[in-house]
């Protein structure tokens, strides 16, 4: 049994902290619009190099975005973390600020992060997001209109929040239900207490009920002894795969079964205890990896990387994972070519990126048919 590292603040980016209490406002926001505001636009494909895919820059400016999630016009949506600003990517290229979120009460590795859309039978639209309050973390509800956002209504709250490891991916898995990687919150044991929320993956309606199909019951908990969540996907059997970040040493990644505990902070890596889930592959070294988002493409998932400041393209298998730790054909790309990389979403026949550079970075995409 491998014993456990310390938490650390590795996957904080290059930005100065913002200090815990600083607030946005506690304003509350009610069906306000916000006027356009351009801040940049599409630019020319770069010129591949090596074996890199050409890149595309589809925004530049913008300051530390953490999620983008795709809109039924076309246009996407990306969460700013420190910033608190929700901004619209319209299919021209054209960024536009969409909301400021004065809920948000941004500090260390918390704030606006993950965003996800549910399209009802009606047609509405409405945008879920992970957000730092001043108290906790949260998931809260909004209906998207046409210049802005409609009044915010919680879903889950009381996710705790720290200066760092507070997760913060949200998607919508193929059941209708919603999914939610949560950090340990720098309390390692809560990752083990099936009656916390931090350390976890959640899984609820997306009216914030509890699921009859829960492993534990009325308790959004689905599964536990997670270190810091930040990527969700699924394959095309169906089946939820996990990146989340370890601490001076392996980086996982993780097929998730309901009710199954993931061995933080007893174990990292690969264990071969009995009692608990083996990752099915590990990064030996933070330095090649520090995974953020997982975006999954019919069975090859990519995973974009912070301290690694890499994408890693990782062949899913079919049936019943090898043993090990380590899938077979896995390969890393744009290695030192993009600095730190938040997020991933597969768009189509490409795979967007968004980098963490602070104040500079970008949206970029690449072929997925020139990937291989």
């Amino acid at each position: 049994m491998k014993a456990h590292g310390p938490a650390t603040g590795r996957d904080l980016d290059r930005r100065t902290v913002l200090a815990l209490g600083g607030a946005l406002g506690v304003a509350a926001l009610a069906g306000c619009s916000f006027p356009e505001h351009p801040i940049a636009t599409a630019t020319p494909a770069s010129a591949p190099t090596g074996t890199d895919p050409r890149r595309i820059i589809k925004a530049s400016g913008l300051d530390t975005p953490w999620s983008m999630v795709a809109r039924k016009d076309g246009s996407f949506l990306i969460s700013e973390r420190d910033t608190a600003r929700i901004v619209a990517l319209s299919p021209d290229g054209t960024l536009t600020e969409l909301a400021q979120l004065p809920q948000v009460v941004p500090g260390g590795e918390a704030g606006l992060l993950g965003l996800e859309i549910l399209t009802d039978a009606g047609g509405r639209e409405w945008l879920y997001a992970y957000m730092g309050t001043r108290d906790d973390n949260r998931v809260v509800r909004f209906e998207l209109l046409e210049s802005g956002v409609g009044p915010a209504h919680d879903i889950l709250t009381g996710i705790p929040r720290a200066g760092i490891h507070n997760g913060g991916r949200i998607k919508l898995g193929p059941d209708g239900l919603l999914y939610i990687g949560t950090g340990d919150a720098t309390d390692r044991q809560a990752a083990q207490d099936p009656a916390r929320l931090n350390g976890k993956i959640l899984r609820i309606e997306p009216d914030g009920g509890i699921p009859e199909g829960n492993p534990f019951a009325g308790s959004p908990v689905y599964s536990y002894g997670h270190r810091n969540v930040q990527g969700l996907g699924w394959d095309s059997a169906g089946r939820l795969w996990i990146s989340e970040l370890g601490p001076e040493k392996d980086d996982e990644v993780n097929l998730v079964r309901a009710g199954g505990n993931y061995g933080w902070p007893q174990v990292t890596g690969v264990a071969g205890d009995p009692g608990l889930i083996d990752p099915i592959h590990v990064w030996a070294k933070t330095s090649e990896a520090s995974p953020s988002a997982l975006a999954i493409d019919g069975d090859v998932a990519y995973v974009a990387c912070l301290r690694g400041e890499r994408l890693w393209v990782l062949p899913l298998p079919q049936g019943t994972p090898p043993a090990g730790g380590a899938l077979p054909g896995a390969r890393e790309m744009l290695t030192g070519r993009e600095g730190r990389l938040r997020d991933a979403l597969v768009v189509g026949n490409e795979l967007w990126l968004a980098t963490n550079e602070g104040a500079t970075s970008r949206i970029i995409a690449l072929s997925l048919a020139e990937m291989g």
